[in-house]
């Protein structure tokens, strides 16, 4: 079972105003420590292209779900609509822990990306990521089962995790 143990910067509460720029350029808005289990590696001794989407999905939630209950509605209505993955170097079990560092790409009416760099546990935290990937999420409304627009409170939480970016659309 891989580890859940996460460290995430400060964020304003719903009712307060996010630092100007959100981020620094280098910054995350949350980084989560996953362990990486056999059942992840392929047969060539590294990770799968597959698990390392789950692998992401385990950081990605352990981030949304430490936001708390003001940012609930955004989390139990972001879908994803599309992954992008690049590696740059290889992942194996002995690198287990991964770092997966995350914050927001950028946003607009409708949706967001989430930018994750993944290192392996020996890597240096300024070293280059052995992956660098992104997901959008779209934010629906689960009743009528349509998109629904980001709130302002949404839009300022996600400013607030994001490197300089500022709401679009």
């Amino acid at each position: 079972m891989p580890s859940s143990a996460s460290v995430h910067r400060e964020r304003p509460g719903p009712d307060e105003t996010p630092p100007t720029g959100g981020l620094g350029r280098n910054d995350y808005a949350f980084v989560a420590e996953v362990g990486v289990r056999w059942s992840d590696m392929d047969a060539f001794g590294h990770i799968n292209h597959a698990r390392m989407v789950t692998l992401m999905e385990e950081a990605r939630i352990a981030w949304l779900l430490s936001a708390g209950e003001d940012y609930a509605p955004l989390i139990t209505s972001a879908m994803i609509v599309h992954v992008d993955i690049r590696y740059q170097a290889q992942l194996r079990h002995d690198d287990s822990p991964l770092r997966i560092g995350m914050w927001i790409k950028g946003f607009r009416s409708v949706d967001f990306t989430i930018g994750y760099e993944i290192r392996g546990a020996g890597a240096e935290p300024t070293s280059r990521p052995a992956c660098v990937a992104g997901t959008q999420m779209a934010v629906v409304d689960i009743e009528k089962h349509t998109l629904r627009r980001l709130t302002s409170v949404e839009k300022n939480y996600l400013s607030a995790a994001s490197r300089g970016l500022v709401a679009g659309g």
